[in-house]
């Protein structure tokens, strides 16, 4: 898979905040609406489906709320401007996703063991979430922000970094000499997980 062209990072998209009373669903998805392939507007509240095949569906300005999505397929998954809240990813293959459009925003999720490899997602916002060893490999987070996050394992390899906040994110490990790193912020006490390959001690 080529790497992402580079380019000017977008501006950030709002959280889908506003779905038509007949769009906000709890636990249980409507016989009518169980093929269908394209949801618009929809909230989704305390579903389990994980291991769920989501292949091929599109989801523009949704929100997944307290959501279990653990071991779904993704593949040619259209997630555009989609938000998570309180939702277990654990080894979600984000990176199958389609490229066009694709804009996620997570807040108190669990993305442990994810990948989002070779996603061009500039601006995400990851809030409260736990990152155990999510790939990031040759991913755009241009503008991202960690914001008290735990990336203990997580890979950055290759990865656009510019201009990305860590300054609340704990147990960031990354080499500066391969990533793209150029004005991206981070706090006295994570200067060690840059410093590491060096044999530097930070105190």
């Amino acid at each position: 898979m080529r790497r992402p062209a580079s380019r000017k990072p977008a501006k950030a998209l709002a959280k889908p905040a506003y779905f038509p009373p007949e769009n906000v669903l709890t636990r249980i998805l409507p016989p009518e609406l169980v093929g269908q392939q394209e949801f618009e507007q929809y909230h989704f509240i305390g579903f389990d489906l994980s291991q769920a095949n989501l292949a091929g569906r599109r989801f523009s300005e949704c929100l997944f709320e307290n959501c279990n999505l653990t071991g779904a397929t993704l593949a040619n998954t259209g997630l555009q401007n989609v938000a998570f809240e309180g939702c277990k990813l654990l080894g979600l293959q984000f990176t199958s996703c389609r490229d066009m459009l694709f804009d996620v925003h997570f807040d108190r999720c669990q993305l442990d063991y994810a990948s989002f490899w070779g996603k061009v997602m500039p601006n995400t916002r990851f809030a409260s979430c736990s990152l155990l060893e999510t790939d990031f490999t040759r991913a755009d987070l241009t503008n991202a922000v960690f914001e008290e996050c735990q990336l203990r394992g997580a890979i950055f390899a290759q990865t656009r970094l510019f201009g990305a906040d860590f300054r609340t994110a704990q147990n960031v490990v990354l080499d500066p000499e391969q990533n793209e790193v150029k004005q991206a912020r981070f706090s006295v006490q994570g200067l060690a997980g840059l410093l590491g390959k060096y044999g530097l001690v930070v105190e």
